[in-house]
């Protein structure tokens, strides 16, 4: 674990103040202390900035929604990791649960120094300013909504939020309200539908994986017409892919469907200077050195699968009974790596956005707003391009189509990051079945009115930021 250097120069409240724990990964770079006038001295200097923000992007929060919903068990083989998140004990002071608050403030960041400096360039290329320019108003308003499915004091307008920073500034901004980061992120996402080109590309934000972030931002804010005019977009540009493909895209040996996703490669991986680098997202439940499974699929989740016919069970589901005596059987297989003799077992990149998601977005929107024909047709449209030999089913009450909606997310979905905040949205508890209740200690319900619901506001936040307020029902550290 680094050092955090450099605090006292950093541009934002959350990178130099908020971070200032030390059990993070947030080591700045030099280029986040250079002083903008020198560091963007034409587009390839922006080009190089834009790297550096996407860069910054982590799994933090993909793990965080695994580790606290009903998606995975915390066997007793693992006897080598934090079990405090699993049971639901984290405070203000857990960096389990509290480091990508400034993960993604340190994206933010970036992205305004570089939206800085790009504005002050003449005599450049006109187009390719521009497209700069939307790229990284789509990382800013992804980066806050991100921000927001995790440290919301819930999703309603009038709730709690964070801090929307439309520029590197260093002060103590106050929590704007729901509303006004999905407002402001939409805006930043329509700005940047007008700028970027149409060139296709699922390692930087296109036009497509702009519509996927603004169909997910719209369902969070209940904005059902949004959310169904986008995910269309999405729908019509990356269609499904099909039985054949799909697991490869775990694998990345396809790219069918995929619509954002964050390369890795083992030049990423930790090394012993600055980089502010991850492991692979594998390790986050599997431990090479000893073989231990740290979280694995809950009976919950895997009784749901047609284990024969649906091509997610094998896609996201590691099936070994000969792993011996005391060890789990099911593994979670969807980061289990690429193919090559040599890659490094659990890397691959990061999926950040799927077509599969925006058939749910749309059949849930739809349902919403009573269109039940058009919502029975995309839930069975996913169905059938993952299930052999599916068969169209039609659901004729409105909220059980819903519930059907929110059952497949848990599946399609699964150890992507979204059940935690699936069930928040929706203010449901999270239930962990009888069968996952192992090392649990009693952590089998989670209800809406448990502060731990919410996820804490960093405490050196809290006590560094006048006006930052916390969540309810966190002490005060």
């Amino acid at each position: 674990m680094k050092s955090f250097k450099n605090m006292l120069t950093i541009g934002l409240f959350t990178v130099g103040l908020a971070t200032l724990y030390s059990c993070n990964k947030l080591d700045l770079r030099p280029s986040d202390t250079i002083d903008p006038e020198k560091a963007y001295r034409n587009l390839e200097d922006i080009d190089m900035a834009i790297k550096g923000a996407y860069a910054g992007m982590t799994y933090t929060l993909i793990g965080n929604s695994v580790v606290v919903s009903d998606e995975a068990i915390y066997p007793l083989e693992n006897t080598v990791g934090n079990v405090s998140a699993y049971r639901w004990q984290y405070t203000a002071s857990s960096s389990s649960v509290t480091s990508a608050f400034g993960e993604y403030y340190v994206v933010i960041d970036r992205a305004n120094r570089a939206l800085a400096g790009l504005e002050k360039l003449e005599k450049v290329d006109a187009d390719k300013k521009k497209h700069y320019q939307g790229e990284l108003l789509a990382i800013r308003a992804f980066a806050h909504v991100e921000l927001l499915r995790a440290y919301a004091a819930g999703y309603e307008p009038a709730a709690l939020g964070i801090p929307y920073m439309m520029k590197s500034e260093i002060g103590h901004p106050r929590r704007n309200t729901v509303a006004e980061v999905f407002n402001l992120a939409q805006k930043d996402i329509n700005d940047a539908l007008a700028l970027i080109g149409d060139e296709e590309a699922i390692y930087r934000f296109s036009k497509t994986g702009l519509y996927a972030l603004q169909a997910r931002a719209a369902l969070y804010a209940k904005d059902w017409t949004l959310a169904i005019t986008a995910s269309s977009k999405v729908i019509a540009a990356k269609p499904l892919a099909d039985r054949t493909s799909f697991p490869k895209i775990w694998s990345d040996e396809s790219f069918n469907e995929v619509v954002f996703s964050l390369h890795r490669t083992a030049g990423d991986l930790p090394k012993d200077d600055d980089s502010p680098a991850e492991g692979p997202i594998g390790a986050m439940f599997f431990r090479q050195d000893g073989e231990i499974a740290l979280y694995t699929p809950s009976n919950k989740l895997t009784a749901l699968f047609d284990k024969n016919r649906d091509i997610r069970f094998r896609s996201y589901i590691l099936d070994d009974p000969n792993r011996g005596a005391g060890k789990q059987q099911y593994l979670i297989g969807k980061y289990l790596g690429r193919k090559e003799a040599d890659a490094t077992a659990g890397l691959v990149d990061v999926k950040l956005f799927r077509t599969g998601e925006m058939y749910l977005i749309r059949a849930e929107a739809n349902a919403e707003i009573n269109k039940l024909n058009e919502a029975n047709t995309d839930l069975n449209a996913l169905r059938r391009a993952r299930i052999q030999d599916y068969q169209n089913q039609v659901i004729s009450s409105k909220n059980e189509l819903i519930d059907a909606v929110l059952a497949e997310r848990y599946k399609e979905l699964a150890f992507e990051g979204h059940r935690f905040f699936d069930l928040k949205r929706r203010k449901m508890p999270v239930r962990r079945g009888a069968q996952d209740a192992v090392n649990t200690a009693g952590a089998l319900i989670l209800e809406p009115t448990k502060a731990q619901y919410n996820f804490p506001i960093p405490a050196d936040e809290i006590f560094v930021n006048k006006n930052m307020v916390q969540n309810p029902g966190y002490i005060k550290e």
